[in-house]
């Protein structure tokens, strides 16, 4: 992917004067929180806002729907995703972190400072508050079937990921089903065949939309069964586990029960970018697009951490790290403007002399808008004579 184009926003306008902000984080993930523990140690006063309910999750993001989390390093015997977001939580606000318990509903991105509304002030031009820097840790949220039982089963045999949820006990030695045809299914479908007794796949038309490569791993691979032309109606069980799912064959009618004890989906994912997608350069998918290697997105002094642009790994730790990356390339970023604006200060408080020949010299070299002061008198050789 080519790096994105990028303009610096050349206006600038008052602070806000019910608040201003050095950096505002929106969004409580991993990535979130990460960002905030680090900017907070670098004494930068960030501000979080964790959303009330934002994308219909409870503050803390996905992981609060995650009962076990056994992958994130530093818990041996695993943690609940709860009571994980309430660690990194715990972690921010230890280090000076303010947690605001709102949502950012609206940001205007060009000019700095930065404007932004909290949810229910939006067309209160008064309401708004200013920041000198943005890291968007929104997330994204996985595509649900909103078929009978889901809601019932959900983190009790239904998932939306495999790579996390796969190797826990109640799938062990289990047959299993994942709905999808793309590659995300097909990839997997391939990770759970080391954990399920068998992985059935559930594809509603009559061929994969997999790359070439993915859907011959996947039809050649014995421990998997590929159900062309099906959908899953709904899920059943014990009240406590999935056990069944009510399956339809879309070309014949019939339906049929598949006995399996998990469900993953692997439909896509939504990413909370609506707030900013129309300012941000964002891929098809609505993904915010950042500079390979780096947390910046295409307006300076807005970052992107987390799922928010990231489509393909989707973990904790991958987050979290992204988080890192964000907090300190804004750190370094507010440090090159703080630089910037005392060599303005500088060169505007320079006496600039108005005597002789050279004055146009001196005041032209003092450089564009006055930022620059920059004078060759004392350099310059003597001027020849005729």
């Amino acid at each position: 992917m080519a790096p994105i184009t990028s303009s610096k926003p050349t206006s600038r306008r008052p602070r806000s004067k019910k608040r201003h902000s050095k950096v505002v984080i929106i969004g409580s993930g991993p990535a979130g929180h990460t960002a905030a523990i680090y900017l907070a140690r670098a004494n930068l006063n960030p501000v979080m806002f964790e959303g009330m309910l934002a994308n219909g999750l409870a503050a803390g993001g996905q992981l609060t729907t995650t009962t076990e989390v056994e992958n994130f390093p530093g818990f041996p015997q695993g943690i609940g995703g709860i009571e994980l977001m309430d660690k990194f939580r715990d972690q921010s606000a230890r280090f000076g972190t303010e947690i605001i318990t709102e949502t950012v509903s609206k940001v205007d991105l060009s000019a700095r400072p930065f404007l932004y509304w909290r949810e229910g002030e939006e067309d209160d031009s008064a309401a708004a508050e200013t920041c000198d820097a943005v890291i968007m840790a929104t997330g994204a949220s996985a595509k649900r079937m909103h078929i009978p039982g889901e809601d019932i089963y959900w983190n009790s045999g239904i998932s939306a990921c495999a790579v996390c949820d796969g190797a826990v006990p109640i799938f062990r030695k289990k047959p299993l089903a994942v709905v999808g045809g793309g590659d995300s299914a097909a990839e997997e479908a391939l990770y759970l065949t080391k954990f399920g007794s068998h992985v059935f796949v559930l594809v509603r038309r009559d061929q994969l939309r997999a790359s070439k490569i993915m859907s011959k791993r996947l039809s050649s691979n014995p421990n998997v069964t590929i159900m062309w032309n099906t959908i899953a109606l709904s899920a059943e069980g014990d009240g406590n586990l999935l056990q069944n799912l009510r399956i339809k064959n879309v070309k014949t009618g019939v339906e049929s029960d598949l006995q399996v004890n998990g469900l993953f989906y692997a439909i896509g994912h939504t990413p909370a970018t609506e707030l900013v997608r129309r300012q941000l350069d964002c891929d098809a998918d609505g993904y915010i697009i950042t500079n390979p290697g780096t947390a910046e997105t295409s307006v300076p002094g807005v970052f992107a951490a987390g799922d928010v642009q990231d489509k393909r790994y989707r973990q904790a730790i991958t987050s979290a790290g992204s988080g890192c990356m964000a907090a300190m390339e804004a750190e370094r970023f507010l440090a090159e403007e703080e630089d910037e604006l005392k060599m303005e200060e500088a060169s505007l408080a320079t006496p600039v002399s108005t005597t002789g020949s050279d004055s146009s010299k001196s005041t032209e070299l003092n450089g564009v808008n006055g930022v620059h002061d920059i004078s060759l008198q004392d350099d310059s050789p003597e001027p020849l004579k005729a």
